[in-house]
């Protein structure tokens, strides 16, 4: 193996930047040349190939977004597509790459090592926190701290007031964000995906609050809700009650911001990883930290979410929310 190359794909998420830089300097460090893949897939079957250096990445540890730009590409869902793209990187002489994405990217690098026997590894790069094999993905702690930084600023607001915040957070089809951010921030309750409660045990909630006198209250809604969103939830909340209810959207300010200390030591771990994994002949895996270790899944059961949330932390919402 004499090169390799990085890409991100989908969405960004904050630590894409510091796992970029530990992939091209772990590289380096092992005398591999090393070229950026911008724009995702679309930049393979473009051949939008840069080379990269140590300098290349300097001063991006901190930096949220991803310097090698990202999207989701509908041309690499096609088997000419990925024909093209399997031969511009031979034609450029990549042997290996770095993905750095979710379930979307790994669907479509397990579909193009199966197609072509490429030597490729991924990174889980996604705010959700939604992929089997790690247990924490490279963005969920700023995502997390992001959203409990705006909820505290939301129940001074809340509090000065006596209002009823709906926060709504991202999360389509997992409730990671919403659960531990909702902690977090001491939401008096807390709708996900995955939930089979559903409308009546929040107006249980509210209920009990009213009786106590409860003068203001912060409910965190993840997008993908069964109850839909924060003004979904608002109006079935203001038929029942008369609260002086606000609904708040945080909507993509959850995907920048500067990368958390965690983030940063985490994706550079990460980005070390895949590189080793390669030279030890890996491929077809994402790295992912389980237990503080390093640990390698097959994207076929990386992209599996179970649908199940931390029971432990769930009842922690109940307890906490009397």
């Amino acid at each position: 193996m004499k090169k390799i190359g990085v890409l991100t794909s989908g969405g960004d998420a904050p630590g894409m930047n510091a796992a970029i830089r530990a992939v091209v300097r772990t590289a380096i460090f092992n005398n591999l040349e090393v070229v950026g893949v911008r724009r995702g897939y679309d930049g393979l079957i473009d051949n939008d190939f840069i080379p990269m250096q140590s300098s290349s990445v300097s001063n991006i540890l901190q930096r949220g977004g991803t310097i090698l730009k990202t999207m989701r590409s509908q041309r690499f869902m096609t088997v000419e597509g990925r024909q093209k793209a399997y031969d511009n990187l031979i034609n450029s002489g990549i042997d290996a790459l770095v993905v750095i994405g979710g379930d979307g990217t790994f669907t479509g690098a397990a579909v193009f090592n199966k197609e072509h026997e490429f030597s490729i590894v991924g990174l889980p790069g996604t705010i959700d926190n939604d992929l089997i094999g790690t247990d924490f993905t490279i963005g969920y702690d700023t995502a997390l701290n992001t959203v409990v930084e705006a909820v505290d600023k939301i129940r001074d607001t809340a509090d000065s007031h006596n209002r009823l915040f709906i926060v709504e957070v991202m999360g389509k089809d997992a409730g990671y964000i919403a659960l531990r951010s909702g902690i977090g921030a001491g939401a008096e309750a807390i709708l996900y995906p995955e939930s089979e409660v559903f409308i009546d045990h929040l107006m249980m909630k509210l209920e009990d609050g009213k009786r106590r006198q409860k003068q203001s209250s912060i409910i965190i809604v993840a997008e993908g809700s069964k109850e839909g969103g924060a003004a979904e939830v608002a109006k079935k909340v203001n038929e029942r009650f008369d609260y002086d209810t606000r609904v708040v959207v945080l909507g993509h300010v959850q995907r920048g911001g500067s990368p958390s200390c965690m983030e940063r030591v985490r994706a550079s771990q990460m980005g070390n990883a895949a590189v080793e994994a390669l030279l030890e002949g890996k491929k077809n895996v994402m790295i992912g930290i389980v237990d503080k270790k390093i640990a390698y899944t097959p994207f076929e059961n990386a992209i599996k979410h179970t649908g199940k949330l931390n029971p432990d932390l769930l009842k922690l919402v109940d307890i906490l929310s009397i």
